[in-house]
């Protein structure tokens, strides 16, 4: 098996100042192999509150000691320009951007009715918004370049659902939508976007959950150096795949899909009382089938769209 690196590569890694933390796991092995990196992160807790440490700073003289090249960003993912700026760290010291992973994140534990306002803001701006501008941020060059490589971080508890992390889940699953539409019109640029849902013991899990479940969780192996390899992966030149969803928790992976169930046959004269009759047929999942991986649409597909509308509804 030939050893993949990354030789001639410049990775952004956002969020990757925390230790433990998943961030930093995928910065330090990109650097391993030789790629550049932009260390990105605010230096604040999980909870979005609060200076810790001594955040991408520590990261960068840890890729340095190795032999690594990289530089740190303070810059924050949830606004526009901040993404921007953290794209033109790469830009300015190498040239070029290769790799995003969008690691970034806020988790404050909250019920539902209870969660600030502010909160709300602040976890959607930085989980779906700071994906949305970084990606927006990055998209250009990739696209001039005729490369990149997208790796979004969303998360299991998007379907499963996890009490007080509602609008976290909400934030995630949008990660997830953004990723596949991403992936069909990256295709023809040779932007390959893919997301993980990964699952380690990181400074989150330390501040936020009991000691006990932590140390559970390390001694299953359940740390986010064994996550690193599969973003990596997705980031690496050899992988070919775009809109997959792979979750992973130590060391093992999964591929997380959408399917449909056969359901029941167009009708045009559908009724409230046919959809009661047929309920337990629409919910049957027997022979439920694979909703196909994103594609770019055949040339010629939007040549009827109407032009874009601005939000007063008038054509631009």
């Amino acid at each position: 098996m030939n050893e993949l690196d990354f030789s001639g590569r410049v990775a952004v890694i956002t969020g990757a100042g925390g230790n433990p933390g998943l961030g930093r796991a995928y910065a330090l092995l990109l650097a391993s192999r030789g790629a550049k990196v932009v260390v990105n992160d605010l230096g604040v807790g999980p909870d979005g509150r609060g200076r810790i440490g001594s955040g991408p700073d520590e990261v960068v003289a840890d890729i340095h000691a190795a032999g690594g090249e990289a530089v740190a960003n303070y810059d924050s993912v949830a606004d526009r320009d901040g993404a921007a700026r953290v794209v033109s760290s790469a830009l300015d010291r190498w040239g070029r951007l290769d790799i995003v992973i969008n690691n970034a994140g806020i988790a404050p534990f909250a019920m539902f009715d209870e969660i600030s306002d502010h909160d709300i803001e602040q976890v959607v701006g930085v989980h779906l918004m700071g994906h949305i501008w970084m990606c927006r941020a990055a998209w250009p060059h990739m696209k001039a370049n005729r490369y990149g490589r997208l790796v979004n971080v969303s998360s299991s508890v998007a379907f499963k659902g996890l009490p007080q992390q509602s609008i976290y889940s909400a934030a995630k699953l949008g990660v997830v939508g953004l990723t596949r539409a991403l992936a069909a019109e990256g295709a023809e640029h040779g932007i390959r976007a893919n997301a993980i849902m990964p699952n380690a013991d990181t400074l989150a899990w330390q501040t936020m959950l009991s000691e006990d479940f932590s140390t559970g969780a390390r001694k299953r192996g359940v740390v986010p150096e064994v996550v690193a390899p599969v973003a990596a992966w997705l980031a690496h030149e050899d992988c070919t795949y775009s809109g997959k969803i792979l979750h992973t928790e130590a060391g093992g992976v999964k591929e997380v899909f959408f399917a449909t169930t056969t359901g029941t046959r167009p009708n045009p004269e559908l009724s409230l009382e046919d959809v009661g009759a047929d309920i337990e047929l629409i919910v049957d999942r027997t022979d439920s089938a694979d909703v196909p991986d994103p594609g770019a649409l055949p040339p010629g597909a939007l040549s009827f769209a109407p032009k874009p509308y601005n939000l007063r509804g008038r054509r631009i």
